[in-house]
């Protein structure tokens, strides 16, 4: 129909095992007039490996401001355009965003093709991201900033932190972590999903120790603080349940947010708080 606009489509892409692509972002790979790429040698590969065709146009760091308007241009004739990245879900510390707030800027549809994201695989294999995480995308490089950055994040305290990180400051950045944060328990994630992939759970301190030359992009998640260990502490069960239900009721805050005021308030984890709610709501009370 004279007139239609196209679709940008955000697409997930391996980020090592080839194998790891929907059959949906395939589809698309396919029908899309080209695809905007951060490197569009990888992508020709991960193109070639599964026969498809489509063209391909670089769109990185450095030319994302002046493609963008051609890109939008291709798009409001009608042709549907792909974006991807090197490895994993485009815009995530990635390029792709100016073009994606162009796009809705433009009423142009913007449709993400989920799949393969390092943070997620990093979480999964953690086991310690159940409760909620926060993704910090890569530290500051200059070690002073870096510092102040990481005093920042610590009041985060109550979910793990993921963040990315390159080889040659890998062992920086750990050092930090552990001078400001503490000896945390982290999960590091190296090549994943690559034939020398490596997931080491463990303390700060105990993987500082057995790294050697760091090679490959890394992925860290860190866990929340240790239970400071002391006298237990007794919770006024029914005053902490109604004083959730007035701050209910008033409308102000989220959930998450009067959870974290009340664990703050009577000196125990969000966690206690939670189950303390849930017990009363089993009960009746």
């Amino acid at each position: 129909m004279p007139g239609t606009l196209g679709t940008l489509f955000v697409v997930a892409t391996p980020i090592g095992n080839l194998e790891d692509v929907t059959l949906r972002a395939l589809r698309v790979l396919r029908e899309v007039a080209v695809v905007a790429a951060e490197d569009t040698r990888r992508t020709s590969r991960l193109l070639q490996h599964y026969s498809i065709s489509t063209p391909t146009i670089s769109l990185h760091e450095h030319n994302e401001h002046s493609r963008t308007k051609a890109l939008l241009d291709r798009l409001a004739r009608g042709e549907s355009v792909a974006v991807v990245s090197d490895a994993g879900t485009p815009v995530i510390s990635d390029p792709g965003a100016q073009l994606v707030a162009a796009a809705h800027a433009a009423g142009i549809r913007v449709e993400p093709v989920p799949g393969p994201s390092a943070v997620l695989a990093a979480v999964s294999g953690s086991g310690f991201g159940g409760d909620g995480f926060v993704f910090l995308g890569f530290p500051p490089p200059r070690a002073h900033t870096r510092r102040l950055w990481l005093s920042s994040v610590k009041q985060l305290d109550d979910r793990a932190l993921v963040l990315y990180e390159a080889p040659h400051r890998i062992r920086d950045t750990l050092e930090d972590i552990r001078e400001i944060l503490g000896d945390r328990v982290i999960a590091v994630g190296r090549e994943l999903t690559k034939t020398h992939e490596e997931l080491v759970v463990g303390p700060i301190s105990g993987y500082l120790e057995q790294l050697q030359e760091p090679r490959g992009e890394y992925t860290v998640v860190i866990s929340c603080p240790a239970p400071v260990d002391g006298p237990a502490v007794e919770v006024p069960k029914g005053e902490l349940v109604a004083e959730f239900g007035q701050l209910t009721e008033q409308g102000d805050l989220s959930r998450r947010a009067i959870v974290k005021q009340l664990a703050v308030k009577y000196g125990v984890s969000p966690r206690e708080v939670y189950a303390t709610i849930e017990d009363a709501k089993s009960s009746g009370v």
